[in-house]
């Protein structure tokens, strides 16, 4: 399977490797073009999925406030909305509360050509719902049970699974809540349970400890993202996506644009549409 790849592996096509050699930001490479470089190959990466009908998987766990969404933001920043699409659950209704726990998450999988994001995923249950009190013991036990066969069952099914925890330090975590906290742009992103979770840093530590013991399978391992630095993180672990599915330049060739439709038309008065306020205008040439 594709997954087990080796993170060196170059990915056909796009030339990259997983950690041939370490680059410095800003002294041998510069973020802004580095990024807009993987973009290009993540284009290629998903025009490739959608040729061959695989269907990819990626699960981003991690620290609040490790940068699980802004690395996802920037996977998806270029890529097709109609190939590649984000998943993001919200609390369980009372109905999904009774479901299998599986079951609200299989609708969310990908079919043939597409590739979804989990922005967390079933990996709640052995994080917050186990370090909260959101479920029991047993509904605990019976999860890291079946958490590998789920997973088993899905590669054997044709699902590229792929597992990113995003590692950060209790000061780093610090600091970026002090920043959400002043920014009210940001301030959304802290909820009560993110404020808990700094009383019990010990067990949550404790609990992905756990869950790694039993999750990190054959089929479909962890990769641990460092992501005490966001911009390193972002880059990292685009270039190690890349590198897990082996992927062919399917570029078309440019396009010529056809010449200008001039025929004669006459349209209704502009003055009879509804445009809104013009506040902001361009600046005068």
């Amino acid at each position: 399977m594709a997954q087990k790849s080796d993170s060196k592996q170059v990915a056909a096509g796009g030339g990259l490797k997983g950690n041939a050699r370490s680059l410095r930001l800003g002294k041998d490479c510069e973020y802004e073009r580095e990024l807009r470089r993987l973009q290009i190959e993540l284009v290629k990466l998903q025009e490739w999925i959608r040729h061959r009908n695989l269907k990819v998987v990626v699960i981003f766990e991690g620290r609040d406030a490790a940068g699980k969404g802004s690395a996802i933001k920037r996977i998806t920043e270029t890529l097709n909305p109609r190939v590649c699409r984000v998943v993001a659950l919200g609390t369980p209704t009372e109905r999904e509360k009774t479901q299998w726990y599986f079951q609200r998450y299989v609708p969310h999988l990908p079919a043939a050509g597409e590739l979804v994001l989990f922005d967390r995923s079933w990996y709640n249950r052995a994080g917050v719902e186990h370090v909260m009190g959101f479920c029991s013991d047993g509904e605990y036990k019976e999860f890291m049970h079946s958490c590998p066969e789920f997973e088993r069952m899905l590669v054997r099914a044709g699902i590229i699974l792929i597992k990113y925890w995003f590692s950060v330090s209790d000061e780093e975590q610090e600091h970026r809540f002090q920043q959400r906290m002043n920014d009210a742009t940001k301030r959304w992103k802290l909820s009560p349970m993110d404020l808990e979770s700094r009383s019990r840093w010990a067990e949550y530590s404790r609990a992905k400890d756990e869950m790694f013991v039993v999750t990190d399978i054959r089929q479909a391992p962890w990769y641990v993202v460092n992501a005490e630095d966001k911009k390193c993180a972002r880059l990292n672990v685009i270039s190690h996506l890349l590198s897990l599915i082996p992927y062919k330049d399917l570029t078309p060739k440019p396009l010529k644009l056809p010449p200008l439709d001039k025929t004669k038309y006459v349209r209704p008065p502009i003055d009879e549409q509804n445009f809104i306020p013009e506040i902001y205008r361009p600046a005068e040439r």
